[in-house]
């Protein structure tokens, strides 16, 4: 096992202690599940840094490292509808978009055709981890407007960047789906 993968198995092995740390109520524990996710997600970065600068690409890699990434930012968002601070629908449209977009992407593979991922997809990425350590400050719960908490902003922001990227995907891939104009 390359050492890209090794980094990719323990952002895996993380993700129990990342749950437990958000829902086990002790001193400081949104701030220990917040590192934790921070440690994480910086680990994407690394791992495919590592893999690209030591040629340690590999088809496990392929598949771990989206796959990883997907554990994370789905324990984040069910942690956040356990707690209220997300709605399940809003869990779930992106959750479909991951399913969505990597069955899009197998079919393409049958083809013999790579999606590579899209600016759209990394700034949802991006945006997406961004909004998920706001959420575990406690500034989450703070109005910004009369009718809008930071929680809501973060939590529309995730969803317009899953849905937008979900939409170019599809859009600029359907070919791979047999879909005619």
């Amino acid at each position: 096992m390359t050492t890209a993968s090794k980094i990719t198995m323990a952002r895996i092995a993380l993700i129990p202690f990342f749950i437990a740390a958000a829902l086990l109520e002790f001193a400081g524990h949104d701030y220990v599940a917040l590192a934790i996710f921070v440690v994480a997600a910086f680990t994407d970065s690394l791992d495919g840094y590592i893999a690209r600068h030591y040629n340690q690409i590999s088809t496990f890699g392929k598949f771990a490292d989206p796959l990883a990434d997907k554990l994370l930012v789905t324990a984040a968002l069910l942690i956040f509808v356990e707690r209220g601070q997300m709605s399940s629908w809003t869990c779930m449209i992106v959750i479909a978009r991951e399913f969505a977009v990597t069955g899009l992407r197998l079919v393409a593979m049958e083809e013999g055709k790579v999606i590579a991922a899209a600016m759209s997809g990394k700034i949802k990425t991006a945006a997406s981890i961004i909004c998920i350590c706001i959420m575990f400050l406690p500034i989450h719960s703070y109005a910004l407007l009369s009718w809008l908490t930071v929680d809501m902003a973060c939590v529309a922001v995730i969803v317009f960047t899953t849905v937008y990227s979900g939409v170019e995907y599809f859009a600029a891939n359907k070919k791979a789906l047999n879909i005619k104009d």
